[in-house]
């Protein structure tokens, strides 16, 4: 994106169109006057800019790199920002970074220089809306546009000019578009904030590993990033829905995903005399068949815990029975509170499947991600930009996925949303996410732009009542 891909549209050219001046929360017009001002401006800046977002989206496809091993796409995103006049701020010990978007733009005195045009709501509330040291206002809202960077360990299947160029990686489950989607709506914003006020600040949070258990969102929330934020929003793509739609939904959006390992160890043996030993691959097969079922009578059906088994290892020779043996599998469940006692019933049920056996056990349960469970009042703002920027028709309500994202973890910290971004080419072929070959409508990455710009002054508007 060209340095001077914000700063063009401080002062536009008579000949461009130029949104209104914003409504005032409390004054004619209210939330929807304000929103649709917004959403006219976002539109007109994408116009201008979307050969350069799908050409930053390419790079970052071409140059895909795995879970906090994002160098190179952090700096790209990094580039960006400080071109566009914004101060990046690292992550400590990780790639990646967050970025805050105020009224005045990014200097601590122009926003500060900006108070007089905050809306009077905001104004009225008490809040402060003075910048801290770190470039955040104290009392003013904040809402988190969180973006994820990083690839998978797969080859890339697609015969476009923009493929991966690292052998064994490559960017398909559509980070790429996450990321450039919430570095325009930054940039958006940025120019926005330039000439129209912000009922608060934007931060933008460029977010590595999500694809590792459980998630580098636990890293950025250590490292204090959320502490002034009010609420969280995100997209993710979803190939099942055609480009220009959004899918939505109030409560749990993901389920939640964890690993479990499971080691039995005996003495080994002939398989000539399995009553002299401990047969480790028959008592290997009760776990593989019995403890899922065991499971499944253990647990509220409607939870819909499924335990599926993805690597099984033992021995090395037919006519020995060996000494250890290995279980390696993924446990989703719908609901958080199964997704807490899962372990335990877990741990508990194999011993008392293998006991039998004479098997020694070690069960390793790793957490990976909860549920991503949307808050009613943050999936009404997306439901109003949606509306406001592309009419209702483009909403659609979706079915609770069984896939895991990290983006849950900020979600039990503050309120927050997780979008479906339709990917799909109408009358173009279906691929699925983890796919070498999945080749999303670069179309989305304009739709994702206009929508998390309107979605987070949405919110902040709402946030300041």
């Amino acid at each position: 994106m060209s340095a001077d891909a914000a700063a063009d549209d401080v002062e536009p050219a008579e000949s461009a169109p130029r949104a209104r001046p914003a409504a005032r929360p409390g004054g004619p017009g209210g939330t929807a006057a304000r929103v649709a001002d917004l959403a006219g401006f976002v539109r007109d800046w994408c116009a201008r800019h979307e050969d350069e977002l799908v050409a930053f989206r390419r790079d970052l496809h071409m140059h895909p790199e795995l879970g906090r091993k994002e160098h190179r796409t952090a700096g790209r995103i990094a580039e960006r920002l400080t071109a566009a006049g914004l101060v990046p701020r690292p992550l400590p010990d990780i790639p990646g970074m967050w970025c805050d978007i105020a009224t005045g733009g990014p200097g601590d005195a122009a926003r500060t220089s900006r108070i007089a045009d905050l809306p009077d709501r905001l104004r009225r509330s008490g809040r402060n809306p003075v910048a801290d040291p770190a470039g955040t206002p104290t009392d003013a809202p904040v809402v988190m546009l969180r973006a994820d960077m990083d690839a998978l360990p797969l080859q890339d299947a697609k015969d476009v000019p923009y493929a991966s160029t690292i052998p064994g990686v490559c960017h398909a489950c559509g980070h790429d578009i996450h990321t450039t989607t919430v570095l325009g709506a930054g940039l958006a914003l940025a120019a926005y904030a330039r000439v129209y006020p912000l009922p608060g600040t934007v931060r933008l949070v460029f977010q590595p590993a999500e694809e590792t258990m459980p998630g580098g969102a636990l890293e950025v929330i250590d490292a204090g990033v959320l502490k002034p934020v009010d609420a969280a929003l995100t997209v993710h793509c979803d190939p099942a829905l055609e480009v220009g739609t959004i899918g939505l939904r109030p409560g749990p959006i993901t389920s939640a995903a964890d690993l479990v390992e499971i080691t039995l160890a005996g003495p080994g043996g002939h398989t000539s005399r399995p009553q002299n030993t401990v047969d480790l691959v028959y008592a290997m097969g009760a776990l593989i068949t019995q403890l899922p079922a065991a499971l499944n009578r253990r647990i509220d059906p409607r939870s819909a815990l499924a335990l599926v088994w993805g690597q099984v290892q033992a021995g090395s020779v037919p006519n020995a029975i060996p000494r250890t043996g290995q279980l390696r599998g993924t446990v989703r469940t719908l609901s958080r509170e199964t997704w807490e006692t899962a372990p335990e019933l877990i741990e508990q049920l194999a011993h008392q499947l293998v006991a039998p056996f004479g098997a020694d056990i070690l069960v390793d349960y790793r957490r990976g991600v909860p549920p991503v469970v949307n808050t009613a009042d943050m999936v009404d703002v997306f439901d109003a930009t949606v509306a406001a920027a592309f009419g209702h028709d483009a909403v659609a309500t979706v079915a609770q996925s069984l896939g895991g994202e990290d983006f849950g973890w900020y979600l039990t910290h503050v309120p927050g949303a997780l979008a479906r971004l339709g990917t799909r080419t109408p009358g173009g072929p279906v691929y699925d996410l983890h796919q070498g070959d999945y080749a999303p409508d670069e179309g989305a990455i304009v739709v994702g732009t206009r929508l998390l710009a309107g979605a987070a002054v949405e919110a902040l508007t709402r946030l300041a009542r």
